[in-house]
């Protein structure tokens, strides 16, 4: 039995736009499509998050906003530029109430945690807009691997 449930969440397709900083950019008409799309697709899995931590980006944020409306989020900043351990410690620090999270950031740190914590083989590719689904056993503090349930692109769906 899963006693809780990851998603990560890698922000949809944002927007090149030369003179604004990285952490502004937003998010392209097909972004916001893609963001409600996994939306959609978290709510036909019976995914609903108790608590989304996201990156302080405009395009994590948005992702968030359109993808989770109405949930718990809480911006934390450590999550941009993160490394996979880095992202592994904010988790293990989360509410222990929450029974499903959702994990909001960039890459390559997300794609390679969802790695890190399934012991992914290969290179499944973690486009703009692609969450994976893990299972974990036990507390959050103690999160060391999972079983890697769902890879969820919108391309593919």
């Amino acid at each position: 039995m899963t006693a809780r449930t990851l998603v990560v969440l890698r922000h949809a397709k944002a927007a090149h736009t030369s003179g604004l900083a990285d952490r502004e950019r937003p998010l392209t008409d097909v972004g916001e499509r893609d963001a409600l799309k996994v939306g959609a697709a978290l709510v036909g899995m019976n995914l609903t998050p108790d608590l989304v931590l996201c990156s302080p980006s405009v395009r994590t944020r948005r992702t968030a906003d359109l993808a989770l409306p109405g949930v718990e989020t809480l911006i934390e900043p450590a999550i941009y530029e993160a490394y996979p351990d880095e992202l592994l410690t904010l988790i293990r620090r989360s509410d222990p109430e929450a029974r499903t999270l959702v994990l909001v950031g960039h890459n390559p740190g997300v794609q390679e945690l969802v790695m890190q914590l399934t012991s992914a083989d290969g290179d499944a590719g973690f486009p703009p807009g692609a969450f994976a689904v893990i299972g974990v056993d036990g507390e959050w503090a103690e999160l060391d691997t999972g079983r890697g349930i769902v890879h969820w692109t919108p391309r593919k769906h």
